[in-house]
């Protein structure tokens, strides 16, 4: 089903809903009222986050700590999104706002974070990172509170209230695996490092890369790392020891940098994949971007922001107007998708006339073919499944758009459907 925007209202309807904005603007500092509590508005039922004049939507976002660059974008890139769509009216005849909260990927701040919001929001398009989205899973789905992480770890699925857009980490490491295979990068019998991160994410990736490993007859060195770890010289030197002719990375962009710069220093220029979150534009200003151009690919769910799709080339078109100041990003392209599908939902669960938490995961349940132009089509009616099976090979490239270029259109790697299978 594609994403589609609500029919266009009469003007008396469109004046009825430019005066509330003129009055809620008024009243910004007064009490929020009876919003906590289920009603109904205009036929459409109401519960926590919506009023007669707003929708209020959550963001429990990076924007100090070692993904803060992908939390800006994500923020700049849903407030654009939110701006756009109150330009045209806003979603079912309310305007929507966007609480901001940083945790900085402190897991007990984000706890906090989300008390001090979760009575007020409906639904939470941005939650960065694995451990957070872990931590709040039982609140999560107590609170029937829609929720996209921006984080892609397996163990996120089978929740009715959480939503893992596009592939999951493991998905990744199977299609990187493939892609260096395919490509004739490394062979049966050859080894090859997977530097990772611990928790969720690192784990799961690892299980991707382990399983596709096997499967090719190729053996996979790990290396786990913490988040706060930037100097990666010592897992690059065991990594020469061990000899491998390629190297995984599932972890940010400043480890990413630091990976690839110290192997091409020392010797051990070999390919490096690494998953959509380990790259950032601004790595192509370090020291590290002659190496990185040489040596990095990405795999990703999503397209890269340089693609010739045009709802792509239209997103980053309007993204560079409003934030000239920002490089556009994966963070862009990400959060403004993830927006727009939560759009798509909230105009869905207007049609059903039930805005609730509850009626609004049941819209996006019912999403069977959500397509938004911005990449592959999603399935959101099982909660056990990737909504996308499909990845993207990348390239970092200075001269590009958003520091980096596609190599292969998207595609399900071989092997996809049999681990899935495998994980029951």
């Amino acid at each position: 089903m594609n994403v589609t925007h609500r029919r266009p209202r009469t003007t008396k309807i469109a004046l009825a809903a430019a005066i509330a904005a003129v009055l809620l603007a008024g009243t910004a500092c007064s009490s929020k009222g009876g919003d906590d509590a289920e009603g109904s508005t205009d036929g459409v039922k109401t519960g926590p986050g919506v009023s007669a004049e707003t929708i209020r939507l959550g963001a429990l976002t990076d924007l100090t700590g070692p993904y803060a660059t992908l939390g800006k974008s994500i923020v700049q890139a849903q407030q654009m999104w939110a701006d756009e769509t109150n330009a045209k009216g806003g979603i079912c005849d309310r305007k929507i706002e966007i609480v901001v909260k940083d945790h900085g990927y402190d897991v007990q701040k984000a706890v906090t974070a989300y008390a001090d919001i979760s009575t007020d929001v409906v639904a939470l398009p941005q939650v960065i990172g694995s451990p957070v989205v872990s931590a709040l899973l039982d609140d999560i789905e107590r609170d029937a509170m829609l929720t996209f992480p921006q984080a892609w770890a397996a163990s996120l699925l089978g929740k009715d209230a959480v939503q893992v857009l596009g592939t999951t980490y493991d998905l990744d490491m199977i299609a990187a695996v493939d892609f260096l295979t395919r490509s004739k990068k490394v062979a049966k019998g050859d080894s090859i490092g997977h530097v990772y991160f611990e928790g969720d994410y690192g784990a799961n990736a690892l299980e991707g890369s382990e399983w596709a490993g096997e499967k090719a007859g190729v053996t996979v060195v790990g290396q786990k790392i913490k988040a706060t770890d930037t100097d990666l010289s010592a897992q690059v030197s065991a990594l020469r020891k061990a000899g491998v002719k390629a190297i995984l990375i599932s972890a940010g962009p400043a480890q990413t940098a630091s990976l690839t710069g110290v192997a091409a220093s020392r010797g051990l220029q070999v390919p490096i994949v690494s998953s959509a979150p380990g790259y950032a534009p601004q790595l192509m200003k370090t020291p590290a971007a002659e190496a990185l151009q040489a040596m990095l690919h990405v795999v990703s769910a999503a397209p890269a922001v340089s693609s010739d799709l045009p709802g792509v080339k239209k997103m980053a078109t309007d993204y560079t107007k409003k934030y000239p100041a920002t490089p556009v990003d994966s963070g862009a392209l990400s959060g403004y998708n993830a927006a727009q599908l939560l759009g798509a939902d909230l105009e869905k669960a207007c049609e059903d006339g039930d805005l609730t938490r509850a009626g609004v995961v049941k819209a996006h349940r019912s999403q069977k073919n959500a397509d938004t132009g911005l990449g592959t089509p999603q399935n959101f009616t099982d909660v056990s499944q990737p909504a996308s099976r499909s990845t993207y090979v990348l390239k970092p490239d200075a001269k590009a758009l958003g520091g980096i270029v596609g190599v292969e259109e998207s595609h399900e790697a071989p092997g996809v459907e049999e681990y899935l299978a495998s994980r029951g």
